[in-house]
């Protein structure tokens, strides 16, 4: 518990309050068409009264909203802000031209995507201008990391070895998605021995079916371990995983070019020991 909260009367009660609101309110950004609050207390397990009460301080906060028929939805006001937030973060600005060159290089969509916990976040989008076939992946989407080029990219530097693996499966199964998703432990080491091995993480159509793509490691920082990840993803009958994999010394000096690869990396370490 926070310190400042146990010194204060009550200080424990309203910390765990908070819980609960958080709860409903990330519970909530999962009924984009509205949820009524017997629905949506079986879903956080937690009484009809709570869960009421949760969304009356969210409504006042504009972080909900409640329509006609009484379901609530996520408020506007939480919509302007994670939209301002996102517009302002420092990588998203700046991987930007990068995506652009990738996008229009290859005609697939590129992508910039972040490790968390078990997933991998999709923080910027750049489709292709031109073809009819787009994804359907989305900034602030996530997907399994063991089924995507990112994901293994980003696992390849954070895990290594059997035991570390296992440590962070748990006791979760790896979820299969496609025929192609690797769901055996054995296999992803392998697969991240590979990937550490080469430089770069692949999707074989293991995600979604017909769609596979390349990721690359990206330092934003002078740090050791990279900060993200960037893909090309494409629709397979027009982007086979081999003409991508043939593409991948061009890929990796754009992203070099663009200043974000590991060379680049340790320049900018190197000058900030000078």
């Amino acid at each position: 518990m926070d310190a400042a909260a146990a010194a204060e009367p009550g200080g424990d009660e309203r910390v765990v309050g908070a819980d609960r609101v958080l709860r409903v309110l990330k519970r909530l950004g999962e009924y984009p068409d509205g949820v009524g609050v017997e629905e949506l207390a079986r879903a956080v397990e937690s009484p009809k009264s709570t869960v009421h009460r949760a969304l009356g301080a969210l409504r006042r906060a504009g972080l909900a909203d409640q329509d006609a028929g009484g379901r609530y939805r996520v408020g506007v006001e939480l919509l302007r802000i994670a939209f301002d937030y996102h517009a302002r973060r420092p990588e998203h600005v700046a991987v930007q031209p990068l995506l652009e060159e990738l996008a229009a290089r290859f005609g697939e969509t590129a992508h910039l995507g972040v490790l968390e916990g078990r997933s991998i976040v999709y923080l910027a989008k750049v489709d292709p201008a031109v073809g009819a076939v787009r994804l359907s992946s989305s900034v602030g989407g996530r997907n399994p990391a063991h089924l995507t080029g990112i994901g293994k990219c980003l696992l390849a530097f954070a895990i290594e070895g059997r035991g570390a693996l296992e440590a962070w499966i748990g006791e979760h199964p790896l979820e299969r998605r496609t025929p192609n998703s690797i769901v055996s432990a054995n296999r992803l080491v392998r697969e991240l021995e590979i990937t550490r091995r080469r430089g770069f993480g692949t999707d074989d159509q293991e995600s979604e079916a017909g769609v596979n793509c390349i990721a690359f490691p990206v330092w934003m920082d002078a740090g050791e371990a990279p900060s993200g990840a960037v893909s090309v993803s494409g629709i397979a009958y027009r982007s086979p995983l081999a003409r991508l994999l043939a593409a991948a010394p061009e890929i990796e000096e754009t992203i070099e070019r663009h200043g974000w690869g590991r060379r680049s990396s340790t320049r900018r370490a190197e000058g900030a020991r000078r």
